[in-house]
């Protein structure tokens, strides 16, 4: 890590008003630890971690979340956000002012705001060698440090390209890696306290067996349950590391190890989590009492399961395509009742239409996920479950059809049965409390759902 690096990023964060404005934390204590301690005494209560960057998606996530006046845990992937823009086109620190500018629009209190970095590590640039790949990591997570960032998944499980495809990556390389990460990020937040004395310090989640983000490309007809050795042997690795490069409190920070309890959806999907195959893991973490399991790609399981994985120590739940799913699969049903409400066709947005128009003249993040003949591939754009349609909302184009649905919708007086049809759930909502009937927000009732699933399990009451 050069100096040059260092003084760049910190005259940029003591210039970033918005984020002077909110990440002065006002909780000396992470609220993710204040869950392990209730853990310890029996309760069941865990945190979904919502990876996600689609706008209307956060919107439904903070507006819902308000009514329980507790902390909201969102995340950016390493692909979406990095010091060379992501996918998104955005910096660790822009992603903190885009959130922190929804936070505002709906009212959310900033400080119960808590910004996670999924998959931080050399993921984005795995190709290149050990060299290049880890200095841009160290970069990348030094950035989410010195933003604000206060979880911090350090995913160093992927082979890089000097990296030998024939042998397996060891479980002491990985935690290697690992442990020169997380020495940066300490040594970053030294730098963040200077400025904002009360800033929280990040927590950690560490762990070798990580699935691929956004689901797996291909059918898988079995999936293996991380073995308790396997869990053993990270920890392990990583003490030895720890050890080795004198750190004498890193156990005090990390949180949770990621592992795969046997849950993974695909394009066309989705495995369903079996709470005994998880027997001999849930056993083995009662030695570790400051740790929990973290569980990726949880979405779509029955809000049952999700409930079981919590009580088996799988407390920290991601979910991301669930939720773009259900805001697409909303924006689909709109696109259905405009058909039914207005019959001049010129005036129609045609979202569905232009939403695989644009797919098809910009196949570069479906192409390479979606397999089969013409007829798979179509209904793969438009309701696969790892929805790769969601790297094409923020385009412009796309954006127009969305506003202009949302117009034509809001124009029309929605009849109660048309509503039914294509919102049962909001339907419900509708009928026995105050909800609103414009577009957006039963867009926003579909997100809700999944929302409510992953309260219902993560929650005490």
């Amino acid at each position: 890590m050069t100096l040059k690096y260092l003084k760049k990023l910190f005259i940029a964060i003591s210039s970033n008003q918005k984020n002077n404005l909110t990440l002065t934390g006002v909780c000396m204590n992470h609220p993710i630890k204040e869950i392990l301690s209730k853990r310890k005494l029996g309760i069941h209560v865990g945190i979904p971690s919502f990876c996600t960057a689609n706008g209307i998606v956060i919107e439904a996530i903070l507006e819902y979340s308000k009514k329980f006046n507790d902390y909201v845990l969102i995340e950016a992937t390493a692909n979406q956000v990095n010091q060379f823009g992501g996918y998104m086109n955005m910096t660790p620190y822009d992603f903190v002012d885009y959130i922190y500018d929804i936070a505002d629009k709906v009212d959310f209190p900033k400080e119960k705001l808590l910004l996670g970095a999924d998959h931080f590590g050399p993921l984005a640039w795995a190709d290149k060698s050990e060299t290049e790949a880890m200095e841009n990591a160290k970069e990348l997570v030094e950035q989410a440090v010195l933003a604000g960032y206060t979880k911090i998944h350090l995913d160093t499980s992927m082979r890089l390209g000097s990296d030998d495809v024939n042998v397996k990556l060891s479980d002491e390389v990985i935690a290697k890696r690992g442990v020169e990460l997380y020495e940066v990020c300490e040594e970053a937040f030294k730098q963040r306290v200077e400025k904002f004395p009360n800033s929280i310090h990040p927590v950690y989640v560490i762990g070798s067996e990580v699935p691929i983000p956004g689901g797996e490309f291909e059918e898988v007809d079995t999936l293996q349950v991380t073995s308790p050795n396997d869990f053993k042997n990270t920890i392990n690795a990583y003490d030895k590391k720890f050890k080795e490069a004198g750190i004498k409190n890193a156990w005090d920070n990390i949180i949770a190890v990621v592992v795969q309890p046997g849950v993974e959806f695909s394009n066309v999907n989705v495995h369903l989590y079996e709470r005994e195959e998880m027997n001999g893991l849930s056993k083995v973490l009662k030695d570790y009492p400051n740790l929990v399991f973290e569980g990726h790609s949880t979405d779509y399981q029955p809000p049952a399961k999700l409930k079981e994985m919590v009580g088996d120590g799988v407390a920290i739940l991601k979910v991301g395509p669930a939720c773009t799913f259900a805001f697409r699969e909303g924006l689909f049903a709109l696109s259905m009742m405009e058909k039914e409400l207005i019959k001049d066709k010129a005036k129609h947005a045609n979202f569905i239409e232009c939403l695989e128009e644009v797919m098809i003249e910009n196949p570069k993040d479906w192409q390479n996920y979606y397999i089969g003949s013409e007829l798979e591939k179509e209904l793969s754009r438009k309701y696969s479950f790892s929805d790769r349609s969601r790297y094409y909302m923020s385009r412009g184009d796309i954006e127009s059809s969305i506003d202009n649905l949302f117009n034509n919708i809001d124009s029309c007086d929605l009849p109660l049965g048309l509503i039914k049809q294509f919102f049962p759930n909001a339907f419900m909502k509708i009928l026995e409390e105050d909800y609103p009937l414009d577009s957006k927000s039963l867009v926003k009732s579909n997100v809700i759902d999944v929302v409510e699933d992953y309260f219902h399990a993560t929650k005490a009451s």
